[in-house]
């Protein structure tokens, strides 16, 4: 990653030195990662300035855990152990093909977005009316799976996968995210949007807890990493079965029109390896789907044109274009048509 390293610690762990199956065998508990020796308290304190500049009194707790998260209730914000030392960045990347905050932009709005949650549980502000005249029910039971629309403008955009329509509760924290972004002219950006009343709602409910304390403190963290004894490759055994449970087929009349049954000297199946990890991540990028989910549908493509003893006839640049828009668009479908896993934030 880009990145200047986030840990500050005096001496380096020894499991830096380790093998990925070495380190996969280690238990959270036992990293011995602190809070305190990376960069995340200088992060911490900048959104703790935008809330101030703002008036809002709460300040969220931080803790490192094993994934992104705002619990229910606690005014607080976990950040995941892999940003935490380059090692673990390195060990995410291999396993999950993207490291989620993994650069300072993208930390800001994930941290942003979990404020949002934690400044809701601070003032219990969906308990409110307004919250849920907009909002809808925050009791709602989070869904396996949410039938995203890409192109509605009843949601704000701010993370990736149109997070704000997987429950009421996102779509908060979303559009909390939204209006505290330094600088950012929601007003004009949203403008003419049915999210613009969201927009609004969440501009009078913060003017209204403007100067007050919150009324919910607990200092508690949730899911510490000092007290899992979860092992990392019991972790990510479940993480990539989750994103890589359900995902779009590409048919074979599609890769026909892709590749050829004659006429060219390399395969299909060789041209898709090659280029797996650009398309994979050019795919994610515009569609908004976890990289490990679109790297089962290419492992997938992979195995079916082996299996149908494809060729690539045409140039090389011209078919890895025309990969790219045949799985966005497969994906795109699949999204609008049969719904999409959960991601937990």
């Amino acid at each position: 990653m880009n990145q200047r390293s986030p840990y500050r610690g005096r001496r380096q762990p020894a499991w830096a030195r380790w093998s990925d199956d070495e380190l996969l065998d280690l238990r959270f508990s036992q990293l011995g990662l602190r809070l305190e020796d990376t960069v995340f308290p200088e992060r911490v304190a900048r959104l703790h300035r935008e809330l101030e500049d703002r008036d809002i009194r709460l300040r969220p707790h931080a803790w490192l855990s094993d994934e992104w998260f705002s619990p229910d209730g606690v005014p607080g914000i976990a950040i995941p152990f892999f940003l935490a030392h380059p090692r673990l960045v390195k060990l995410e990347d291999r396993m999950m093909l993207e490291v989620e905050g993994g650069n300072e932009r993208w930390f800001h709005r994930l941290l942003r977005h979990e404020a949002g949650h934690a400044v809701d549980s601070g003032y219990r502000l969906h308990r409110r009316k307004a919250w849920r005249a907009v909002f809808g029910s925050f009791a709602r039971p989070y869904p396996d799976q949410y039938r995203a629309e890409p192109g509605s403008r009843s949601f704000v955009r701010h993370l990736d996968a149109w997070y704000a329509q997987s429950h009421p509760a996102e779509d908060f924290a979303e559009t909390f995210a939204v209006w505290l972004r330094p600088g950012y002219r929601w007003r004009k950006a949203y403008l003419g949007w049915p999210a613009m009343r969201k927009l609004r709602v969440v501009d009078e409910l913060m003017r209204d807890i403007a100067g007050k304390s919150p009324p919910v403190r607990d200092r508690s963290r949730p899911g510490s990493l000092a007290r899992n004894v979860t092992t990392l490759r019991e972790h990510y055994d479940r993480k990539r079965s989750h994103y890589g449970e359900e995902y779009p087929t590409i048919s074979d009349p599609t890769l026909y029109r892709l590749f050829a049954t004659r006429g060219g000297r390399k395969s299909a199946a060789s041209f898709l390896r090659r280029y797996r990890s650009s398309l994979c991540r050019a795919v994610a990028r515009g569609t908004g789907q976890h990289a490990y989910t679109i790297d089962q549908i290419l492992n997938d493509m992979i195995r079916r044109c082996r299996e149908l003893d494809l060729v690539l006839d045409r140039p090389e640049e011209q078919v890895r274009m025309e990969a790219v828009v045949l799985v966005t668009v497969s994906t795109m479908a699949y999204v609008s048509e049969s719904g999409r896993p959960w991601i937990p934030l």
